[in-house]
């Protein structure tokens, strides 16, 4: 089993930044990929961000050029730095990691951009 717990969550002004934070606990190192997923009020839950073991980053075109994945591989940590946030950014941002052929979910932190 492993488990994620994200931090970093909150209410941000629309041009500002956020940084979010997800920590891997259990049996985690067989862990190969990690990252963020959001869901938006009645849409569907949605890529973010994704990095390997090997350092190789996924990121979708909504966010390109405004997020920034990175993680430290050994204590299987992932963040994610948000910057230039639109009101569109505003979801539940959920931590992802990918063990074997099981997908692990976090419980999910809420980011809302607003003025």
């Amino acid at each position: 089993q492993v488990q994620l717990v994200e931090s970093g969550g909150g209410l941000v002004q629309p041009g500002g930044s956020l940084r979010l934070s997800c920590a891997a606990s259990g049996n985690r190192f067989g862990i190969y990929i990690m990252g963020w997923y959001r869901r938006a009020p009645g849409k569907q839950r949605e890529l973010v961000a994704t990095i390997t073991s090997a350092g190789v980053t996924n990121y979708a075109d909504s966010v390109k050029g405004r997020f920034t994945i990175s993680g430290d591989n050994a204590e299987k940590t992932v963040y994610l730095q948000m910057s230039n946030l639109k009101p569109e950014d505003t979801a539940v941002y959920y931590c992802y990691a990918k063990y074997s052929i099981r997908d692990y979910w976090g419980q999910g932190t809420q980011v809302t951009v607003s003025s």
